[in-house]
């Protein structure tokens, strides 16, 4: 089981589950196939359902990333992942304020923090969130109304202002990851490329051997 509010697993590929962006394909067999591929770290994100059904999709999910033992983060609610008992919440800019979100979740539960600008990391510093996202890098796929781009250069300016973990996201294919994480992240983290992807398994290797700096896998 993974090991709440541990920095050391706060690293290498986020994959994000949104039904929305791929919606004939199981979130489960998703976990599954990038698990084995590797990946450690899973956020659900699910902005139009009810909260009834968002909780049933959410468990389900869940209770597969406790069986094959990676880190299960849920989206905004902090009800939503104390309901299915994650190892923690992201919060985006609009969402409960770090301080009360914190004291909703306890002091076991990770908590991440999305930002866009440096203003907002230079807050996320002082809040001391676990982690922080920060994007969109590129022009996102799976999202219209996002903010503005940042760009790898944004990301290398940001990178100085903060000790946390940085998550770079937004629209981040195969072949720009190696360029991003010599800007500074410690990981990225995707949605389209792998829930789009043909070969689950295969696009989850193939992006993670690009952050190792050691190409894509053989065949």
């Amino acid at each position: 089981m993974p090991t709440s509010r541990s920095h050391g697993s706060l690293s290498g590929l986020y994959v994000i589950l949104d039904p929305s962006v791929c919606p004939d394909r199981s979130l489960i067999d998703v976990l599954k196939d990038a698990a084995t591929a590797g990946a450690r770290l899973f956020q659900y994100r699910n902005k139009s359902a009810s909260m009834k059904e968002a909780y049933a999709e959410a468990l389900a999910v869940r209770k597969v990333a406790l069986d094959v033992g990676v880190t299960f983060i849920v989206n905004d609610r902090c009800d939503l992942a104390l309901a299915v008992d994650a190892d923690g919440v992201h919060l985006g800019q609009g969402d409960l304020p770090f301080a009360y979100a914190r004291k909703v979740m306890g002091t076991d539960k990770l908590i991440g923090l999305s930002t866009h600008n440096r203003h907002q990391v230079r807050e996320a510093e002082r809040l001391k969130p676990d982690y922080i996202g920060f994007g969109p890098i590129f022009k996102p796929v799976s999202k219209q109304d996002h903010d503005p781009v940042v760009g790898l250069e944004g990301l290398r300016q940001v990178r100085s202002l903060t000790s946390l973990p940085v998550f770079a996201i937004g629209g981040i294919q195969l072949d720009q990851v190696e360029a991003v994480m010599r800007a500074g992240a410690d990981g990225i983290a995707v949605i389209s490329a792998v829930l789009k992807a043909p070969d689950v398994t295969r696009a989850v290797q193939e992006l993670i051997a690009r952050m190792n700096g050691s190409g894509s896998p053989t065949a």
